[in-house]
């Protein structure tokens, strides 16, 4: 008789275990949450990762040579070189319909 308590005690004891271990907040699902949110800040700090050297080497491009200037003045303050011509080729608009006169409006109002 005192193996069925000992053995009821001890599934007793298991069965309150797992449920701490599956049901309770604290359990497996905070260990999912906090895996989910490591993968989520990891994919991030890589993102930033790779900007951060984007922005290293355009640093060290502007540091070191006349080209990087040249060209983020062309780009970003629309700058022309010496012995060079600017072009700026403007795609034609939508075609419009010919204005007609205010005094030619108001006859065509009163014919109609």
């Amino acid at each position: 008789m005192t193996i069925r308590i000992v053995a009821g005690f001890l599934l007793t004891a298991l069965l309150a275990l797992q449920y701490r271990l599956w049901v309770s907040p604290d359990g497996m699902r905070e260990v999912w949450r906090l895996e989910k949110a490591i993968a989520a800040q990891t994919a991030e700090n890589d993102q930033l990762h790779e900007r951060n050297s984007t922005l290293a080497a355009e640093v060290r491009d502007l540091k070191e040579g006349r080209a990087a200037i040249e060209e983020r003045a062309r780009t970003d303050l629309g700058m022309v070189g010496a012995n060079e011509t600017f072009y700026q080729v403007v795609p034609p608009g939508p075609l419009e319909s010919p204005v007609t006169p205010p005094d030619q409006r108001t006859a065509q109002a009163d014919t109609q």
